[in-house]
């Protein structure tokens, strides 16, 4: 099945990709956030995207999510992993800690969020009880094993609107609600790759504690330092699991 690996913040290009071809793709809704690398990653066929440009230029609020869902569908995406920076909550969520979240809520707002909003025959709504497809969790979960990967095989992701950080109140209140990560760019993604029958899951690499949990203010130093080790971790993830997919 083909893979397709979304690109965050610290992963606009991963210097293993052997890339193959450029496609710039027009989509029914606009322009996608760069344009699509077919590569390869081990050898193994697959669709590349930088989620916020490249370079990396586009914040969270501004994506065209459904621009980018949709031109991975067109070219024959099957399976999707998005990567992610985010922040750590739960107490097991420390930075440079990767996790494979199994849940997640949705804060953000105002984005475009659905393929099924305009000139319908009929209302339609899907199932979104399990977010992220289980048997594509389980393979990343496989690999990481193989690959000898310490990772975190759950949590609840927790979507904000962005692109500021959030407020030490709000962090109580996510960890009130139930949240182990908080990230700005998981929703309307996966709701979007359901909608079109794709398998999705998400690797979260944490760049932060959340705010007010430690002292003193989040710095983009501390980020940076932290998603140089935790993207090095899981580029050699996404490798083994190329290497599954084969």
């Amino acid at each position: 099945m083909t893979l397709a690996i979304i690109g965050g913040t610290g992963l606009t290009q991963i210097a293993e990709l052997n890339i193959v071809e450029h496609c710039d793709l027009d989509t029914p809704f606009g322009k996608p956030s760069a344009p699509f690398l077919r590569a390869e990653l081990n050898g193994v066929p697959l669709i590349f995207l930088a989620r916020h440009g490249n370079p990396h230029r586009i914040p969270p609020h501004k994506i065209n999510y459904r621009a980018n869902i949709w031109g991975l569908k067109q070219l024959g995406a099957k399976q999707i992993i998005g990567v992610a920076a985010v922040g750590g909550i739960g107490a097991a969520m420390a930075p440079s800690v990767i996790a494979i979240p199994d849940q997640l809520i949705d804060y953000s707002y105002g984005r475009e969020h659905t393929f099924f909003a305009d000139d319908l025959e009929h209302v339609t709504h899907i199932d979104f009880t399990l977010p992220y497809a289980q048997a594509l969790r389980e393979r990343i979960l496989t690999a990481a094993k193989l690959a000898q990967i310490d990772v975190i095989a759950h949590g609840t992701y927790a979507c904000t609107q962005g692109p500021r950080l959030e407020t030490a109140a709000e962090i109580k209140r996510l960890a009130n609600d139930g949240c182990d990560l908080v990230g700005m760019t998981g929703m309307p993604e996966a709701a979007l790759a359901k909608e079109l029958e794709l398998d999705y899951a998400n690797i979260s690499v944490i760049a932060n504690w959340g705010a007010g949990l430690i002292e003193g203010e989040i710095t983009m130093e501390e980020i940076e330092k932290n998603l140089e080790s935790g993207m090095q971790k899981a580029i050699s993830l996404l490798k083994s699991i190329a290497t599954l997919n084969a």
